[in-house]
């Protein structure tokens, strides 16, 4: 699901860039770091890490991987993990062309960002239900809804920036080949990724009752 190189414009990554970077700031004077919480942080990040470098190929020309993402925005809270998927993201586009360096603040926003904030409100909306429906559903949106931006971002594409005869310049299929695409495997993907964040998440919270207080 990450975008990689050449596929954006500048004119798609550059104000993504301004706008990743002050939700970095953001992000950075809100969090407020415990001692005891940063080892859990550091593994919950790492196993987010590992998630994404298995890339499930998928007919049509996509690949899929699970995130992780919602572990971290429910074990903790939303801006820590934005923060700590996005070093995440930064590290496997340096050093594992996960992702593209270019396209590095469009993954950041809609996979950190739109993902942890994706899990945390779906957690809250469906919390009244139940604790397991409210867990499977914050990883589900997780991925659903990062794979629709992307889906779209990436559609968008040929109507942002074409050459002088009106070819696209950088990725060129329209949304009607990147939504069907991309998110309609990611809606399967989504019930995988629901699945693994209720048995984490109760998991964790049993084990280590006293780093989430519960």
């Amino acid at each position: 699901m990450h975008i990689p190189d050449g596929f954006l414009s500048p004119q798609t990554y550059l104000p993504a860039l301004a706008i990743g970077a002050s939700l970095v700031y953001v992000g950075y004077k809100k969090v407020a770091l415990e001692v005891e919480k940063i080892p859990m942080i550091a593994g919950i990040s790492a196993i987010s890490f590992v998630m994404m470098l298995i890339v499930m190929p998928f007919p049509g020309g996509t690949s899929m991987h699970l995130s992780g993402i919602a572990l971290l925005a429910l074990l903790f809270n939303p801006w820590l993990s934005f923060l700590s998927i996005s070093l995440v993201l930064l590290l496997q586009a340096l050093l594992f062309g996960g992702g593209g360096v270019t396209s590095y603040p469009v993954n950041m926003l809609l996979l950190a960002f739109v993902g942890s904030f994706s899990a945390h409100y779906a957690y809250g909306i469906f919390k009244r239900y139940s604790e397991k429906v409210a867990l499977f559903m914050a990883g589900w949106f997780s991925i659903f809804l990062p794979s629709l931006c992307i889906a779209v971002i990436l559609g968008i594409q040929p109507l942002i920036a074409t050459s002088a005869s009106g070819s696209p310049l950088f990725f060129p299929f329209g949304l009607e080949v990147t939504l069907p695409s991309i998110v309609l495997p990611h809606l399967f993907l989504g019930i995988l990724e629901g699945a693994v964040t209720v048995t984490l998440v109760l998991f964790l919270r049993k084990r280590f009752r006293k780093i989430f207080d519960v």
